[in-house]
């Protein structure tokens, strides 16, 4: 009878501390903005507003050398399956297709899929753009937006991928807003039905993707501040990254040539003599085409705001549920600002008041250059403004440090093997009977606690005829057509030396490299089918030795 009690103890015991450390997994939320610069937040130099994500990187850390895919499709399939987007389908490759409209293999799963067997809750809060139903991605509740054209409507949205009926007199109404009451109500539900549960909530901004609307309060907060013009906004942001030590490189110039990715002339007709698609010299534009560049950087500004307003609120809500030390929480942008300029989605009307329902605008490549400060280009480029993110991590429970740099190249592939790494998953090797190929990602979790550099071979990239390597500090970067350069970025982030004449040793090796990946990627790619299988039961994950 002794011997029994003290079995019964044990296992009492032994349950006693497994639900313990169920209790202790931390919740996850990673909030992502869309087309959002390097140097737009206050903690990356900004003279923008944000008083909240700012704090949640002096009690946290700032990563100063994440990348994403330069897009806005593929680095989110890379984020939540720690693939190369063309691994997966969802970027382009040569003779094999991919895209936007590309479908992932079976195995490919979101990260939801691999928490859930732990006791995960999972929600999604905003922009999708990934292939599937938002629910069959292993998510409990989604507001899937499907509206990117007006920020002022939820028509065209998705609830639980059901179609959303605004009322018929819909008001009062604006995306950024609506997508944080969203995430607050299920994280009201989450407290009152699942309190015993961690969670992972996805946060998906449109802000500040053109159009560009945002609420006429905001906007006034930021009126005729950017009349100075994207020269001097250049040299101050520089100067605060300085003082932050930041970075260690020198300013970008300016490209006068370089003009937005795609040419829409109607589009220019229809904006009007104050529309510019060129980052010439402030001194060289007009009066007009000055203020109404400014109007269009002050809206950007307000909804980089209203972004952070509305992280405020989320902030207090995870404050009232007693889960904030215990919520490890990213911010990112899904890829540099844009230089683009089109209208869509109804037209402009030159007569509306700028940043209203009834407008199109696009920031163009004046002022993205200013908000991917200190880098060149833009979106949908390979250069460093294109794929060049903030990232801000905060855990006070999980990580000591606050307010430190690192300083780790780092990929928007490696957050699901970070979050699976401080959960204590292992990723299973298997989907159903089919085998589940490695992932390029790697955990930034042993960074979190010392600036240390993760170890990894190189980084990836390739969009749209525009590619590029890194592998240490040496960097090969070509735009579409044109020929290779060579940098070496632990002192020219700003890729403003091209040292392919003086190394070309160096350049031969890393484009053998580039060459090399390109075709391991395309072998998985071509093998795997298209078509999704009929969903099936994972193999279980295991529990990650610490």
């Amino acid at each position: 009878m002794k011997k029994m009690s003290c079995f019964l103890l044990v296992c009492f015991l032994v349950a006693v501390a497994a639900s313990a450390n169920a209790a202790k997994k931390p919740n996850i939320v990673f909030i992502l903005a869309d087309d959002m610069g390097y140097s737009d937040l206050g903690c990356y130099g900004g003279e923008i507003a944000t008083p909240n994500l700012d704090r949640l990187a002096a009690n946290g850390l700032r990563f100063t050398q994440f990348y994403n895919t330069t897009r806005c499709w593929p680095t989110r399939g890379a984020l939540l399956t720690g693939y190369y987007a063309q691994q997966i389908h969802r970027d382009a490759l040569p003779d094999l297709g991919g895209g936007g409209r590309g479908v992932r293999q079976n195995w490919a799963r979101l990260l939801p899929d691999f928490l859930k067997p732990y006791g995960y809750r999972n929600y999604h809060s905003g922009k999708w753009h990934i292939d599937g139903e938002v629910l069959d991605g292993g998510f409990d509740h989604s507001l899937h937006m499907n509206n990117q054209g007006n920020f002022f409507t939820a028509k065209g949205n998705f609830l639980d991928d059901i179609p959303v009926k605004p009322a018929g007199d819909e008001s009062g109404y604006y995306a950024t807003t609506a997508v944080v009451d969203h995430a607050i109500g299920c994280l009201r539900e989450h407290a009152e039905k699942y309190a015993d549960r961690p969670f992972f909530h996805y946060v998906a901004f449109i802000a500040p993707h053109f159009p560009l609307h945002a609420l006429p309060e905001d906007i006034a907060r930021y009126r005729d501040k950017y009349l100075e013009g994207w020269d001097v906004m250049r040299r101050q942001r520089f100067a605060r990254q300085q003082e932050m030590n930041l970075l260690n490189t020198p300013l970008s110039k300016l490209e006068p040539d370089v003009r937005p990715p795609y040419h829409f002339p109607d589009a220019l007709k229809k904006l009007g003599p104050g529309e510019i698609n060129r980052p010439l010299p402030w001194s060289e534009l007009t009066d007009e085409q000055r203020r109404f560049q400014a109007a269009k950087m002050a809206i950007h500004a307000a909804m980089v705001d209203r972004m952070d307003r509305e992280i405020g609120r989320l902030i207090e809500q995870l404050r009232a549920m007693g889960v904030y030390d215990n919520t490890l929480i990213f911010f990112a942008s899904d890829n540099g600002a844009s230089a683009e300029i089109m209208v869509r989605h109804g037209g402009h009307d030159p007569q509306a008041a700028p940043g209203s329902a009834a407008t199109y605008l696009c920031l163009g490549p004046g002022f993205s250059s200013a908000s991917n400060t200190p880098f060149r280009r833009h979106k949908t480029w390979v250069h460093e403004g294109g794929i060049s993110t903030p990232l801000v991590v905060h855990w006070p429970a999980g990580i000591q440090a606050r307010g430190e740099l690192r300083h780790t190249p780092a990929h928007i592939i490696d957050i699901v093997p970070t979050i699976l790494d401080v959960v204590g998953i292992e990723k299973p090797t298997e989907w159903g009977d089919k085998p589940i190929p490695p992932a390029p990602g790697r955990s930034l979790a042993p960074a979190f606690h010392q600036n240390l550099t993760v170890d990894r071979n190189l980084l990836w990239w390739l969009h749209e005829g525009n590619r590029a390597i890194r592998v240490g500090d040496w960097k090969l970067v070509a735009a579409k057509n044109d020929s290779w350069e060579l940098y070496d970025l632990s002192n020219d982030r700003a890729e403003s030396h091209n040292l392919v004449q003086e190394r070309p040793e160096k350049a031969k090796e890393l484009e053998s490299l580039w060459n090399r990946e390109l075709k391991d990627i395309s072998r998985l790619a071509a093998k795997t089918a298209r078509k999704r299988s009929p969903k099936k039961r994972p193999a279980k994950s295991k529990p990650r030795s610490r």
